[in-house]
């Protein structure tokens, strides 16, 4: 039976090196905003849950005692775990799994991030009493993803090109949603921004090793969608196209 961890690990198991060299999730004024939260508040035991690449990791790393970098994908961990040696970041370790099922005691992390990756979740509200579980009094969630649109013409574009483009993709979760999840799960809302992120189409179908005629329609999406959309992710001749990013910081306060 196929269910969406088999999914998501068939789609990321050749891309791991992609995703390392990715200038999206490398480069981002969030990582600044990150190690800001995590010196202001001495946090020393940090999960980067959904590593990918491990560009949070490696961004965090130096201020922690310890900083595991977590993935359903065993590929992404053994990139993780060779780009963090040559670094010289004994600080980061490795952990296989699930976001909806973390193998963590209770109240063991200062902080959990997750950056691009919440989108992949299959349950995001289960996830997020995951995180409550395991997070310590005090302690903060900070939250990095694509957002959708209360809107349904703008929120069904995105979704269905980002499925095109990754059989693994859920949903973009809109502002609303989260602070749904946020709440229900417990947590106070603490801060939320927004960003903006230009995409390269060339570039995020090529990470992806999105087939040709998955591009195509795409590509004929992007053409023959209403014009309100096409201003509002500012697509271009050549489909490169701009979204928006949440930036939101939870705390738990009891």
């Amino acid at each position: 039976m196929t269910n969406q961890q088999n999914i998501s690990q068939k789609q990321y198991q050749d891309k791991s090196d992609a995703y390392l060299k990715s200038q999206v999730h490398a480069q981002g004024a969030e990582f600044e905003k990150m190690r800001q939260c995590i010196q202001a508040h001495q946090f020393k035991q940090i999960l980067d849950l959904g590593c990918g690449g491990g560009h949070v990791s490696y961004q965090v790393a130096d201020l922690t005692e310890r900083t595991i970098a977590y993935d359903v994908t065993p590929e992404m961990l053994s990139v993780v775990e060779k780009e963090a040696q040559q670094r010289g970041l004994t600080q980061i370790q490795t952990q296989l799994g699930m976001a909806e099922k973390l193998p963590f005691a209770d109240a063991s992390f200062d902080c959990v991030i997750s950056r691009y990756s919440a989108h992949h979740w299959q349950h995001v509200g289960q996830a997020m009493q995951e995180i409550y579980r395991i997070l310590a009094h005090n302690g903060k969630v900070i939250l990095v993803d694509i957002l959708g649109n209360a809107q349904p013409a703008l929120d069904t574009f995105l979704q269905t090109i980002e499925m095109i483009r990754d059989p693994s993709h859920v949903r973009d979760y809109s502002l609303s949603e989260w602070m749904h999840f946020a709440e229900y799960s417990g947590f106070r809302v603490e801060q939320m921004q927004k960003q903006s992120l230009s995409l390269d189409f060339e570039s995020w179908v090529s990470r992806m090793k999105t087939p040709e005629n998955q591009v195509k329609t795409i590509r004929a999406l992007q053409a023959s969608v209403a014009d309100n959309v096409k201003d509002y992710f500012h697509i271009q001749k050549d489909g490169s196209f701009q979204t928006e990013v949440m930036y939101l910081v939870l705390s738990k306060a009891a």
